[in-house]
């Protein structure tokens, strides 16, 4: 089971809460921006260096340390 740690909420996409931050095996996340999605998903190529993609089309940029 992945353990995530959730910031202040600042917003919603599509009925799940936009997190400001996301710590995910000690790696903390900042929200970025909104996925490119459509019926089939969100392509990952859209996606930079060490992004993540959360559900429902929300990407992750990791905090600069």
């Amino acid at each position: 089971m992945v353990r995530r740690e959730y910031g202040e909420k600042i917003g919603s996409h599509l009925g799940k809460p936009i997190y400001k931050t996301i710590t995910q095996f000690e790696r903390k996340y900042v929200f970025d921006r909104l996925a490119q999605c459509d019926r089939d998903g969100c392509p990952l190529d859209q996606l930079n260096k060490d992004e993540l993609l959360f559900n429902p089309g929300l990407i992750y940029r990791p905090v600069a340390g």
